[in-house]
């Protein structure tokens, strides 16, 4: 799946064209071209070697990336409009047998206070993200034996069915899992909760995989690599993929994770449903966390995130609490989706005082959800919980179908706004709301399809009358 040559060989063959203006906007002319009039029979909208091209531009040359930047942000209006999609991740249990040198879970970090959430304890951490207004969540767990996949797959039916009022529910819970065979992956789907199924190949060099992973279950390569194959042959609907920068040369990564949702997509007519761009933080007790052998910077991290949008325009792209504040806004901006918001990353982290002497690794945006809402919404973006597909049967190739004729705005559009006001009337202050009623009464303004503005109209009032969970 993952030809390292030819890889390397792209990256070195495209040097001297990446320094063409011409060829760079013949590049971005194409990829603005095919995202903008999508075929029905979807054709990729760059081959490897325009995207070796693309991140062989050097960052500093503000004439071309501002040129990518722009594109990057035509391509994801087109598809995504201006809704971001908002999650917290819900640590179950950080027991972990695995060696990453870059995680503070790590088997030899012997100061970590290991534990694994009681029934009760998970039950008062979602209900305490839903108190926050959050409706989907990414479950995760270390790899360990004292907490096997069938623990995780009872929690998630407990997580599944918590309420809280007025009206707190969870309608989607994504999975961050270490790999696991096909008969586990049907355990998973038989649940009828899981949506997402994500897992990061962390590096897709396997020199630097075995470095980074010298021992422990998660040390084989290509059991990893093929995980995503497997879930899909279980019948999973979605997968998510994601690369850990700074482990080894970024485009190199990028181009891996490219060959990978390419592979999943020749095979199975599903590509990656997101893909993840985590930077290494520090941990503790993880020496690689604390100076990443390849660490990108913000302006390598900005052009790899408006290439990877230009590429695979119908992805999520996923951008968690990883990262401060001002890099995040300026995501937004360059292809991001979804982001994580109030997010914790210790066991029991959202109803108690935060440890972050138990946290997987360190935060940089501390900010509590409706801060981040609040921003969005002064930024001009819709705060969505949506989670219609799942209910829809917009799943897998069904949902791929839809968004790579870039039609899954028409969906997402008016579904993120109804999801936005139950957030207003439910658990936004008065501040928030005053915004946000603003926002939704612009957005509404805005639709010029009359059955779709007949749809919000009706929708809305039903929201406003106390229904919820109202969708297209």
């Amino acid at each position: 799946m993952i030809d390292e040559t030819k890889i390397h060989n792209l990256l070195e063959k495209t040097k001297k064209a990446s320094l063409s203006s011409d060829r760079i906007d013949e590049i971005l002319s194409k990829a603005k071209e095919k995202a903008t009039k999508p075929s029905s029979e979807f054709e990729q909208n760059l081959t490897l070697e325009d995207v070796a091209t693309l991140l062989n531009i050097d960052s500093k040359n503000e004439n071309l990336t501002n040129r990518l930047f722009k594109t990057a942000l035509h391509i994801k209006e087109r598809i995504y409009g201006n809704r971001i999609v908002l999650f917290a991740p819900l640590y179950v249990s950080n027991y972990c047998a695995a060696s990453c040198l870059y995680c503070g879970f790590r088997a030899q970090n012997t100061s970590l206070e290991r534990k694994i959430l009681t029934d009760e304890e998970l039950i008062q951490e979602v209900e305490a993200l839903q108190r926050q207004g959050h409706k989907r969540l990414v479950m995760l767990m270390g790899d360990h034996p004292k907490y096997t996949i069938d623990d995780f797959i009872r929690h998630i039916k407990i997580a599944a069915n918590v309420k809280t009022l007025p009206h707190g529910a969870i309608r989607r819970i994504n999975v961050e899992i270490p790999a696991i065979g096909i008969d586990d992956f049907k355990k998973l789907k038989a649940t009828n909760h899981v949506g997402t199924y994500i897992l990061f190949q962390e590096t897709y060099h396997r020199e630097t995989y075995k470095k980074m992973h010298p021992f422990g279950p998660k040390s084989n390569y290509n059991w990893r690599l093929e995980t995503m194959t497997r879930a899909l042959d279980a019948g999973m609907d979605d997968v998510g993929i994601g690369a850990l920068l700074g482990l080894y040369d970024y485009r190199f990564e990028v181009l891996s994770l490219l060959t990978h949702a390419r592979f999943l997509d020749n095979k199975f007519s599903i590509g990656p449903h997101t893909i993840s761009v985590p930077r290494i933080k520090k941990a503790a007790n993880a020496p690689c966390s604390e100076n990443p052998p390849y660490a990108v910077d913000d302006l390598d991290f900005k052009k790899l995130t408006a290439i990877l949008r230009i590429a695979v325009p119908y992805t999520g792209i996923i951008l968690s609490t990883r990262e401060n504040p001002d890099i995040r806004k300026e995501l937004l901006n360059l292809g991001v989706s979804q982001i994580s918001a109030g997010s914790k990353t210790d066991i029991g982290g959202y109803s108690k005082k935060h440890n972050t002497d138990s946290s997987q690794f360190s935060l940089s945006d501390n900010r509590a959800t409706n801060e981040v809402i609040y921003e969005l919404i002064k930024l001009g973006f819709i705060p969505s919980w949506c989670t219609a597909c799942y209910r829809s049967n917009r799943t897998g190739k069904n949902f791929m179908d839809i968004a790579k004729k870039g039609e899954i705005h028409n969906l997402c559009h008016p579904n993120a706004l109804l999801t936005f006001a139950e957030y207003l009337l439910d658990y936004a202050d008065e501040k928030t709301k005053m915004a946000g009623w603003k926002l939704i009464e612009d957005e509404s303004k805005s639709i010029t399809n009359a059955s779709k503005k007949k749809f919000l109209k009706s929708a809305l009032e039903k929201v406003m009358n106390n229904t919820r969970d109202v969708y297209i």
